[in-house]
């Protein structure tokens, strides 16, 4: 099958702008899928929000994995936000929110303390959990960036392009593909591989990626990406 380096069915261009894509130059990234923000019981769920607008986007999510597994030199990198037992690296203002809205961060829940590492809510979900060789960046903010080395594992990596995935879409996936974006990575966003605890918000956050041309980068859907992708896994596999 001919191998093809760009997402003709991205808007509000062609993915990536200067047709690089490869598996060597380019990441899946999976942003927090975590029980806490997509399980029965997790921090999400507490706070009274329908984590089904979140968990939608884990079957999507997982058939790209499925994929992207298949090729080899394909980095795959997933995130987890959480803070330290101590909460010692927890803004005063972010446990003060939490707790506003009945779920706070390091308090007890029906999945252990909210948002603690090494907590079973804090933890990615089975149908999505890593596999050998896939990394994990921990990070206690919203942006992937801020206060981890994902910068640094991408540049030793010679990535450049970043599939973009996770929840949710107007916080956690928008900070890190701004983040991203001004590293100057080009970034594509996932819309059925993404989910906000509102729908609206879901979609206003992607509608922002078109601006000015596709000021952060452009925006897909799963399906675009396997067909594209498929290209690369070796006949052997594919039969």
């Amino acid at each position: 099958m001919m191998q093809v380096r760009q997402l003709t069915r991205s808007k509000p261009y062609a993915w990536p702008f200067d047709a690089s894509l490869e598996p060597g130059n380019t990441a899946l990234l999976v942003i927090d899928m975590q029980r806490d923000f997509c399980g029965k019981g997790g921090y999400i769920d507490q706070m009274g929000y329908d984590i089904s607008l979140t968990s939608a986007a884990i079957e999507p999510i997982r058939q790209v994995l499925e994929t992207v597994r298949q090729i080899p030199g394909f980095t795959v990198i997933h995130t987890r936000e959480g803070h330290r037992p101590d909460l010692s690296d927890l803004p005063a203002n972010k446990l003060w929110r939490s707790r506003q809205m009945g779920a706070g961060i390091g308090d007890r829940g029906p999945l252990g303390r909210v948002l603690v590492r090494g907590e079973e809510g804090w933890d990615i979900i089975p149908e999505l959990y890593p596999v050998d060789g896939e990394l994990i960046v921990d990070k206690p903010g919203k942006g992937a960036f801020f206060a981890t080395d994902l910068d640094l594992l991408l540049k030793t990596r010679g990535i450049k392009n970043l599939i973009i995935t996770g929840i949710t879409t107007d916080v956690c996936v928008h900070t890190t593909m701004r983040e991203a974006n001004d590293r100057g990575y080009e970034c594509v966003v996932l819309e059925d591989c993404t989910g906000a605890t509102d729908a609206e918000n879901h979609r206003a956050a992607l509608n922002m990626v078109f601006m000015q041309g596709g000021i952060f980068g452009a925006v897909t859907d799963s399906r675009a990406v396997i067909e594209t992708l498929s290209s690369y896994i070796p006949s052997t596999l594919t039969g």
